[in-house]
Order: C-alpha cells, then structure tokens, then sequence
C-alpha cells in the first residue's frame, strides 16, 4: 500500500527528487497580537488563521497545514475543524494538518476526522503523523511518557491499515481490537495523502519507508543539511521494503518581509520569547543574537529574510536533501495578523515562483553542460 502524496496543479515542475515540487505554508495557530501590542483572544487567532489559509490559496500556495497544540501560545487542539472552513472557501488548495500527535490520539478517528476533511475539501486533504516533539497532548489525553515509543508504533500500524479502506482486523495493547470493522467515512479518490514527521529519528525515517508513508523533515534548528543522512536512508528503506519512491519535504520555520532587516526586526523579538517560554519542556537553548545570526544565514534552519533571500535558501536546500516540497512554518506568536498576511503575499507572489525558477536554472541543459 502506497499513499503516494497528491500534487496541486501549480506543483507540475519536477523538482530535485524527480516529484513536482510543492510549496506549502504551516502554522500552529500562534496568538497574534494587536496594533498596541496586545495580545488577541484565542477565538480571533483562530479565526485570523481561516483567512490566512484563504489567502494562501489566492496569492498561489500550494498547501496550507496546521499542527495540534494545546497551549496558550498556541491554541490550535482541532486543527482539522479549523482546515474544514477554510476547505468550505477554497478550491485548488491542499489542507492538512502540519503535524497530528498520533502517539496521544485514537488512530481511528484521525482517519474518520480526514476522511470527512478529504470529503469536504473534494480529495485536498492529507495528514502528517508525528510523535509530537511537545508533550502537552499525553498528560491532558492521560497518556503515559514512558510509553512513547509503543504508542506510536502502534497507532502508525493501525493508521495503515485503515488507509487501505478495507474492513479492519487488527490487535494491539494500546487501544481496543478491531474485528472486521468498517470505518466510515469511505474516501471518493482512494487513500488520501499521509507522511510521517520526522525531527531526527533514524527509527521514524525507516518506520515511514515501512507503512509507505512520505517523508517530511523537521528542521527547526541547526545545519539543514545533516539531514540528507535522513534522506538517503529513506531511499534505501523503500528499496529494502520493495516500495517505489516517496516525496520528501522540509517543514521549517520562517518569516518574509520585503526586506532582510525588516524580516528580522519583526521575527527576532517573538522567536526570543518564545524559544525562552518553551525551552525548559523542550530541551531548547535560549537564543542569542549571535546564534540567531547563525540560524537566519545560509547554513542555518531558519527562513528569515527578503524574498529572494528565503528562496535562495530554499533552493539550495531542496537541492541538498534531495526533497521536491517545502513548507514554511510561517509566523511567530506576538506578530500581527497583518505582518502574516505580507509575508503570505510575499511567500506566494515572489519566494515561490523564484524558487521555481533557481530551480530550473539547475536542471536546464545549459547548467548541465557548465558543470
């Protein structure tokens, strides 16, 4: 069973690892804040971000993704009701969660919830499994830690299965057997897309090879390219596996305004607090103006910048990992909802089809023949 990722339209490009490349855009819902600094209610940061994923697909995006939180930072714990509206105002563009928290979840009414999405967004819908790098989810679902690995081992297998859109027959410890059990909603169009997050596990690349899920990669800090290790290891799982080539994607975070020092200016102070918030329960380091010089530049895993500087980046990385999507973490709590609305506009209308066309430069017959 292949879940092969279904590309958009504007995808048709091939990009370095042979698929169409695809640009998407993600957010965890962050609380935005006010012209006075203030911060906006939970219910209106909600609603800022179905504008957002309508504007997405206006300004050309590819696909807009959401991924489960439970904090106040971040109020975003149904991700998939959120997807379902802006689905309702869209045509073309794909919706799916940034990250699902398989581990702390039930895996049958994460199909039966994207399944629905995949019927109302007329087969636009797709899913990202994780672990979930925040633990928030397991003491609120009354999950225990220790069983991290078990969970989701488990739920991925059954995620499986349910992707077949057969009856179900399957046996674990960590939720209630299943026997010939069929699980509605049934899907028009097969299968819809599903990947596996990864943030820096060898066991979650060769677990997503296994299942014949896509990969997508992580990387919210240091060198993008140690992950190629990833991306190779995954070519050779499918091989080992007998299964044909998946997609590979970079989710990473960001943030584009129409110049490198404003893009900064705006993004440092947010991500600063909160990194600062979040680091204790995170294991993170505390940023400092010389590690975030690092993050932002060349080398580092953060897409801050000019339009044509994040699409350098990006296209220098897509190229590195072998991986044909990226999506761009866009946002940081504490912006305003107008400073995310530029940098849609400005991913949309300059980074993407820039990156396209660095592209292209790459794989044109004259480049060829120059190197």
């Amino acid at each position: 069973m292949s879940t092969t990722p279904l590309q958009s339209e504007r995808g048709s490009a091939a990009g370095p690892a042979g698929f169409p490349l695809v640009f998407g855009l993600d957010t965890f819902g962050d609380v935005t804040h006010d012209p006075d600094d203030r911060p906006l209610s939970h219910a209106q940061a909600i609603r800022n971000v179905v504008e957002e994923g309508v504007f997405a697909e206006q300004v050309g995006v590819d696909f807009f993704g959401i991924g489960e939180h439970h904090t106040d930072d971040f109020p975003m714990p149904a991700a998939d009701v959120v997807l379902a509206a802006i689905a309702a105002r869209t045509t073309r563009i794909r919706v799916g969660s940034a990250v699902t928290v398989l581990s702390s979840d039930d895996p049958v009414r994460v199909f039966q919830r994207y399944s629905t999405l995949n019927a109302i967004s007329k087969g636009r819908a797709e899913v990202i499994l994780g672990r979930g790098s925040s633990i928030d989810s397991f003491p609120l679902f009354g999950y225990d830690l220790a069983d991290y690995e078990e969970l989701f081992e488990e739920k991925v297998n059954l995620f499986a299965e349910l992707l077949k859109g057969e009856p179900v027959t399957w046996q674990g410890r960590t939720r209630a057997s299943l026997i010939r059990q069929d699980v509605v909603p049934h899907t028009e169009f097969g299968p819809f897309p599903a990947w596996i997050g990864v943030g820096g596990s060898p066991q979650s690349v060769v677990r997503a090879a296994h299942y014949g899920f896509a990969l997508m990669l992580a990387i919210i800090g240091g060198s993008p390219a140690r992950f190629a290790q990833f991306s190779r290891l995954f070519h050779l799982a499918l091989e080992r596996f007998g299964r044909p080539p998946l997609p590979i994607g970079v989710h990473s975070p960001g943030h584009v305004a129409d110049t490198d020092e404003k893009a900064r200016e705006e993004f440092w102070p947010r991500y600063l607090q909160i990194i600062t918030r979040v680091a204790e329960t995170r294991g993170f380091a505390i940023p400092t103006k010389a590690s975030f010089a690092f993050e932002v530049g060349p080398r580092g895993a953060l897409y801050v910048g000019s339009p044509d500087t994040v699409a350098q980046k990006i296209a220098t990385n897509l190229t590195a990992l072998g991986a044909n999507r990226f999506d761009l973490k866009y946002g940081m709590g504490g912006l305003s909802h107008e400073a995310l609305m530029r940098n849609i506009e400005l991913y949309g209308t300059q980074v993407i089809p820039r990156v396209r066309e660095l592209l292209a430069q790459q794989t044109s017959p004259e480049s060829k023949e120059a190197s």
